[in-house]
């Protein structure tokens, strides 16, 4: 096992030094380290004297506590909240869980690495910064609404609680308090790298609330100003806080390195390891926050006019260039200083490493400090409807699309940039996994990658294209989204076999941390995948969600709030995969049920889709009159329309299953056939062995009188 010695006289004795030597590490000093953090203040206290959102209001002053307080606690709680998620998911996927010789890193004993520590530490220690800081925002965000300064006077209480409970704005900022709240208690319990990287996860949660609240809360595309303000925040968290980390990491990286190169066990290898795996994520983050930047960017800015001639759009070209700044030092990382951090590295290229990063880190909490000042500017387009508005762009956010025909359904797009996102990185995957696979003289059939993409441009479809746009106005055009997502997606996605791909393609890490491999594996043999992959439970799941969903509040909700519409649109998609995996997949499932077996599920959930089908062709009381009997279109009766979504529902539901049983079918047949060759190759092997042992009782068993039973 190895042990890290920190103290003088080990230094001393390795020849390294506090600085290291030609043959050490060099690492940036903690105190450096705080003061870069703090560039941002800077920059904030610049940006609010420059745009005067530093000035009291004509009408009514919070204060100047309120007035420059809020700005800078939004800095601290990015900075904290990208810091604390930044350390937990470095930890659950790139810093090694425990110390000794590689070969028992998977093992249960052994203590805890010293970089895994330390990164936890500075998880814990940036969780409460955040959960504080979060707490700061919802106080003081009520107080600059209000108008009121910050005080203890009983009718400010009263106002703050009502605000934190009933106001959208405060139920947002109060879900993003219990989240860090409950992350920092996490964080001080638990140590395993999976508790931590559910806990990362969860942190993530957090950014939900806060793009509601932005400036894309409103405006003239909810959806798309919401989604890209979703993923730009995602990005920088992912970016910032990994870098944020490595920083603060910094002193603990070069004492571990001097103390394995003394033992000649490649000490520097370790810092080129660990930033060999944050480049992969801040690569991913930095495509993430330039596109979905730009995105917000038109939606937000008029004209190129605004771009020099508002304090915003004069902000959002000092956050263009650092963000470009950002990409250039970042491309030099990649490109030339991480190659070069092997065993062989020098003391002249550590040290430019880290100066680099320091400069990344104060051009970021530059970047964070502006922002912090332009969620306080109001941006050139307004953000609200105009009062003017008729019924369906109150409900839905959106003017009326034309009178739907069989045409529009492929002619009118509403870019979903979450799902575009997410189609382009699996699509973009895939390809590369393929590439991959086939240059290590590995086969892959054609068919799976052609299956797997059309998969996705049908996903593609249903979330941006027609579907979604007569999927908001329709009960209809609702059913056509429905079906298409949990029937037909999933089909061609299931028949591209990505697990199996991503098995073959993901390296494997032998240092005893947990890549993505690694977390497919856990995932694929976890309990959880056993209960849900189980077929009773997939086919229950499938078909029993429908009766859930329309007839309870859920179908209102996801309806009426854009976080509801994703949970739909996830669920859905997600309830459709497992249960065409469990009928016709090819990817590995902890209980693959026979065919005959598969055969009785689908003619089960096909009854129950015609029956439901029925039922809602035959109703006479109308699904969510709220929503679809105020939409004021006059196209059609909301109840006709209802009837002519139950239709839908059965013709898309038995066309796929119908498709589903023929792939059964031929599966069927063909692992049939594949194990008659199998018993005949073990047939001419042993001779029939089995067959003359089997010839042989029965022999004896005539010749002592006794009929087989």
């Amino acid at each position: 096992m190895t042990t890290i010695r920190t103290d003088s006289s080990s230094a001393a004795k390795t020849g390294t030094g506090s600085r290291g030597s030609a043959s050490g590490p060099w690492a940036a000093p903690l105190p450096i380290t705080a003061v870069v953090l703090t560039v941002g203040l800077l920059a904030l206290i610049i940006a609010g004297v420059l745009t005067g959102v530093g000035q009291s209001g004509a009408i009514s002053d919070p204060g100047a506590l309120t007035r420059w307080g809020l700005p800078a606690a939004r800095y601290i709680h990015h900075i904290a909240m990208a810091t604390a998620i930044g350390a937990a998911i470095l930890a659950a996927v790139a810093v090694p869980f425990r110390s000794g010789p590689r070969n028992r890193q998977d093992r249960s004993s052994g203590e805890e690495h010293p970089l895994y520590c330390r990164t936890l530490q500075i998880a814990m220690a940036a969780s409460v910064v955040w959960t504080v800081a979060a707490i700061a925002v919802l106080v003081l965000t009520f107080s600059s609404l209000a108008g009121l300064p910050v005080s203890a006077d009983p009718s400010f209480s009263e106002g703050f609680f009502d605000y934190a409970l009933n106001i959208p704005t405060g139920q947002a900022w109060l879900a993003v308090v219990l989240i860090a709240a409950v992350c920092a208690t996490l964080l001080a319990a638990v140590r395993h790298p999976a508790g931590i990287g559910f806990i990362g996860i969860l942190g993530l949660c957090a950014i939900v609330p806060m793009a509601m609240v932005g400036h894309s809360a409103s405006g003239d595309d909810h959806m798309a100003a919401v989604n890209s303000l979703g993923l730009h925040l995602l990005g920088v968290v992912i970016w910032v806080g990994g870098l944020i980390v490595l920083a603060l990491l910094s002193p603990e990286i070069a004492r571990t390195a001097r103390t394995l190169t003394a033992r000649d066990q490649g000490g520097p290898e370790i810092l080129g390891t660990l930033l060999r795996r944050y480049s992969v994520l801040a690569g991913l983050a930095l495509v993430t926050v330039a596109a979905s930047g730009l995105i917000n960017a038109d939606l937000r800015i008029g004209s190129p006019g605004d771009l020099f001639g508002t304090d915003y759009g004069l902000m959002l070209v000092a956050k263009t260039a650092g963000t470009l700044t950002l990409a250039a030092i970042g491309f030099a990382h990649r490109s030339w200083l991480i190659p070069r951090m092997t065993a062989s590295s020098s003391l002249s290229t550590t040290r430019v490493l880290w100066q680099l990063i320091l400069v990344e880190v104060a051009i970021m909490t530059t970047v964070i400090g502006i922002s912090a000042v332009l969620g306080r500017t109001p941006p050139p387009v307004p953000e609200h409807h105009s009062s003017d508005a008729n019924a369906a762009r109150m409900l839905t956010g959106y003017d009326l699309p034309p009178e739907p025909g069989l045409a529009h359904f492929f002619t009118l797009w509403r870019f979903d940039w979450l799902w575009v996102a997410v189609v382009l990185f699996l699509g973009l995957w895939y390809l590369r996994a393929v590439i991959q696979v086939r240059r290590r003289g590995i086969s892959w059939p054609i068919m799976r990658a052609v299956s797997w993409i059309f998969g996705l441009g049908v996903l593609f479809w249903i979330t941006s294209g027609g579907p979604a746009v007569y999927g908001m106005v329709t009960f209809s055009g609702h059913m056509i989204q429905h079906m298409t997502l949990t029937m037909v997606a999933p089909i061609f996605l299931v028949l591209g076999s990505p697990v199996t791909l991503a098995m073959r393609s993901l390296p494997v890490r032998s240092d005893g941390t947990r890549g993505a491999r690694e977390w497919i594996l856990w995932l694929v043999h976890s309990t959880w995948s056993k209960i849900v992959t189980h077929p009773i439970v997939a086919a229950a799941n499938f078909a029993g969600s429908i009766l859930l969903f329309y007839y309870t509040p859920v179908f209102g909700w996801a309806l009426e709030y854009h976080l509801g519409h994703i949970f739909m649109t996830v669920h859905f998609l997600l309830t459709g995969y497992i249960f065409a995996l469990v009928l016709i997949g090819r990817d590995p499932l902890p209980n693959r049920p026979p065919h005959f077996l598969r055969v009785i599920i689908l003619l089960a959930t096909m009854v129950f889709h015609a029956f439901f089908a029925v039922a809602l062709m035959s109703a006479e009381q109308l699904i969510q009159p709220d929503w679809f009997g105020n939409m004021g279109h006059g196209w059609f009766p909301a109840i006709d329309d209802q009837h002519t979504g139950g239709e839908l529902m059965w013709g898309l539901g038995e066309i796929p299953a119908v498709l589903l049983g023929v792939i059964v079918c031929i599966q069927w047949a063909t692992d049939d056939k594949r194990e008659m060759k199998r018993l005949d190759r073990e047939a001419d092997r042993t001779g029939d062995a089995e067959l003359e042992a089997y010839n042989q009782m029965f022999e004896q068993m005539a010749e002592r009188g006794k009929p087989p039973r």
